[in-house]
């Protein structure tokens, strides 16, 4: 299957909100995030408007709020602009304080479309890698980079990961559980 060139707009489009942004805790530009999370979703088997979401899932939390969410529907429409909705937690800023905010975020995922459960899969997948890869670097000093700390962190992957799987099953969503159960083996060590 080729992708329209909406794919390489959406790209660009993340490129120019992220621009400057970094990985928690590395030199690593933001951008390189969305990047993978839009290849596990099309490894998944997401449609095309997965895929752009996907580019652009942290764009309205990270880039401008509901001024930048319409702007996504103006470009690519309201399907993509309704699943990046779906995976933002917040579009305050400042943001809401953070359990309250990760709480109600996890609460939508019960209901939320196949198509949002399938980027934020995605979007925990690569995170979690990331975090487990920065406890081999950093050991335990990589958890000051989270607000939840480790047990808060740990808390909201377990969370997330059930509310996904609430009437919604892929293979994604298995590797989800695995990476979790991965990151609970690293954080003990």
């Amino acid at each position: 299957m080729a992708y329209s060139p909406n794919v390489a707009n959406a790209f660009a489009f993340a490129l120019r909100i992220h621009d400057g942004q970094y990985r928690k805790g590395r030199q690593v530009p933001f951008i390189t995030h969305p990047m993978a999370v839009a290849a596990l979703v099309g490894e998944d088997g997401g449609t095309e408007a997965e895929i752009m979401a996907a580019l652009l899932h942290d764009c309205v939390e990270d880039g401008g709020g509901m001024a930048t969410l319409e702007a996504i529907r103006t470009e690519f429409g309201d399907e993509v602009a309704d699943i990046v909705w779906g995976c933002s937690d917040s579009h305050e800023q400042p943001k809401p304080p953070w359990r309250k905010r990760k709480q109600t975020f996890i609460e939508s995922l019960r209901d939320a479309t196949p198509s949002v459960k399938r980027v934020v899969t995605a979007d925990k997948i690569h995170n979690v890698r990331a975090l487990r890869e920065l406890l081999q670097e950093q050991g335990a000093d990589a958890w000051n980079a989270f607000k939840g700390g480790r047990d808060g962190t740990l808390w909201y992957y377990d969370a997330i990961a059930s509310s996904i799987g609430t009437g919604y099953e892929a293979r994604s969503l298995n590797i989800l559980r695995s990476e979790v159960k991965a990151l609970h083996e690293r954080s003990t060590q």
